[in-house]
Parts: structure tokens; sequence; C-alpha cells
């Protein structure tokens, strides 16, 4: 083979990939970064605080002292624990935040993998998020950890059975499994006004899927000692908590995806579409997550049992309901996809 076909054929496609990957996961951890700091402010700003304000002008600086400290700081192992099992949790748990980025579209086009059946590779990465929480918590030897993990496992496992069905109902309405199909279909009418109730499940599931307040059971203080990962330290607390954190803005990407329109001007009409349609993205992403960010602010803990009864006994006959109900109507109407 000629040096010439070599480049064209494998080196540069793959420098192109390479730079296409970059331009996603740079961006991704600058803004988790920081969305430790816009939610420390949120938080501030509903308890008549400042929030970070010491590090740098307006405490923009503080993130980067945060990261600092955890790279600094000792990783301790605990002597029982397995220590590659320890260590693989956290990064597993990390790396499935970022690789479900890859079927998000910003814009027409703009996506690093455009398959067809996009929303059942995000329903598999977010189901897979279980494995580094059942690791963290046996790996650790300790049982405070391995209950939090259990707590964890059983309350993601419990919402995703109505993320599906939300999912399903999305998907019946559009008629494909494709992200950008499904933004499209959305031209000329938001999802979240006829399906609002499966909006408003989506986002409560949310919160439970990513362990957020008020679904933070596997943080309970007074009874778990903060968990699964109560045994870690340094940079390994540091993924989980970067993890955590990527889980949320993905989450909110879903929601603008799925029933805000994702890239799409609000009414299609000047001067909405003279915005560029990555900034609308963007700014549909930072109210869901804004959203979390003001339930945390509002809401108390809830119990253990009324978290499963919310779940099992309201979200998923509501789900099943609206799934059976939209079907019903679509049909009735001749509106069903082709």
């Amino acid at each position: 083979m000629a040096e010439g076909d070599f480049w064209s054929g494998y080196a540069l496609p793959l420098v192109a990939m390479v730079l296409e990957i970059l331009a996603i996961v740079v961006p991704l951890l600058l803004v988790v970064a920081y969305a430790t700091y816009a939610e420390r402010k949120v938080l501030a700003a509903a308890q008549l605080r400042k929030g970070p304000n010491v590090v740098g002008p307006f405490g923009l600086l503080q993130p980067l002292a945060d990261g600092l400290k955890l790279f600094m700081k000792e990783t301790v192992i605990p002597s029982g624990a397995n220590r590659v099992v320890f260590a693989a949790a956290p990064m597993l748990t990390f790396v499935l935040a970022l690789i479900a980025w890859a079927v998000i579209p910003f814009d027409p086009g703009v996506v690093l993998s455009n398959i067809n059946v996009g929303i059942l590779y995000l329903f598999a990465i977010s189901s897979l998020g279980v494995y580094g929480i059942i690791m963290a918590g046996w790996a650790s030897n300790s049982k405070y950890a391995f209950l939090g993990a259990l707590r964890s496992a059983a309350q993601m496992v419990s919402y995703e059975v109505s993320i599906g069905f939300v999912m399903v109902t999305v998907l019946l309405c559009a008629g494909s499994l494709n992200i950008s199909d499904i933004v499209l279909a959305q031209r000329h009418l938001w999802y979240v006004i006829p399906l609002l109730p499966m909006a408003v499940v989506f986002f409560i599931s949310g919160l439970a899927e990513t362990n957020r307040s008020p679904f933070d059971l596997p943080e309970g203080e007074s009874e778990l000692v903060a968990g699964y990962f109560v045994e870690y330290s340094a940079m390994t607390f540091a993924l989980f908590f970067l993890g955590e954190y990527a889980n949320m803005i993905l989450v909110s990407a879903m929601t603008s995806i799925l029933f805000l329109g994702g890239w799409l001007a609000p009414f299609g009409v000047p001067p909405f579409t003279w915005v560029p349609g990555p900034i609308w993205f963007f700014l549909k992403i930072a109210f869901c997550f804004f959203c979390f960010l003001w339930v945390r602010a509002t809401f108390p803990r809830f119990r253990y049992d009324q978290l499963m009864r919310l779940g099992w006994k309201v979200f998923l006959p509501l789900s099943l309901f609206w799934l059976v109900l939209t079907a019903a109507f679509l049909t009735a109407f001749g509106m069903l996809p082709t």
C-alpha cells in the first residue's frame, strides 16, 4: 500500500475522529467542572448566602481549586478491598457518562455518530451505570458502602422502567429511533405540550436515576454515611463526583431532545431563528440543569418507602396508561408516523 493511500484511507479519518471526540469531551469536562460552581451559587442564592466568592473574581476559580485539592490528596484503598474493582468502579461511572454523548446531536448533522437506534444506545448506556455503583459498594468491603450500593441500584432500576415507557411514548409520536429525527419531528409542536405528564415523569425519574435530591437516598447521612462511595477519596471520589454531574447534564440534554425540540428555536420564526441551533440547545440544557438545582434547594429528602411507592405505584401505571392512550389516539386519528 502506498504511503498516500495509508494517510487518506486510515490515518486522516482516525485523526478527524479523535479531534471530533476532543471537541465534545473537552468542553463537556469544563461544563461539568463549572456545574459544581453553578450549583453552589444557585443554592447560596436560595438560602440567602454568597456562595463561592474568594478564589478568583466572583469565585470563578473555585472549581480549579477543588480539582487541584482532590488531585493532590492521597488515594486511600481499604486493606480488605478488591483493589482492581475498587479502582475500576469510578472509572466506569465516569466513562459511561462521557460516551453517551456520542449520539447527542447539537445541530442538523453536528453529531459524532448519527446511528439509527440512538435512543436505544442512550437507554443502554444509562442502564449500565448501575454496574459502577454495585462494583464500588461490593469492592469497598464495607457494609455501609454495600447497603448504599444496593439501595442505589434498586432505585435506578425502578425508575428506568418508567423512563423506558416515556421514551416509547415519544418514539410512537416521532416514528423513529434516530435522535435527530426525533428533534425534527418537533418542528411544528414540541412534545412537552401534548406529552406534558410524560415530560414531568421523565424529569423526576431523571432525578432518581442520577441519585439527586430529593431522591439522594444513597447519601442518607443518618443511616448510610454517604452510601456506596463512602470509602473513596481523592481522584477516585472526584470521578464519581464528575460522573454524577455529567449524568445530570446528560439527562438535561435528553429532556431537551425528547420534549423541548433539541436545537430548534421556539415558535420557529424570526427573531428566534436568528440564534444558532447549538445556542438554543445549550440554553435548554441550562434551564433543565437549573431545575435540578432548584429542586434540591426546595424539597426535603424522601424516605426509601416513599421513593419506591412513587416509582412503582404512581409513575409506572401513569406512564403505561399514557403510552396506551397515545397509541390509541394516534391510531384513531390516523396520525401514526410511517
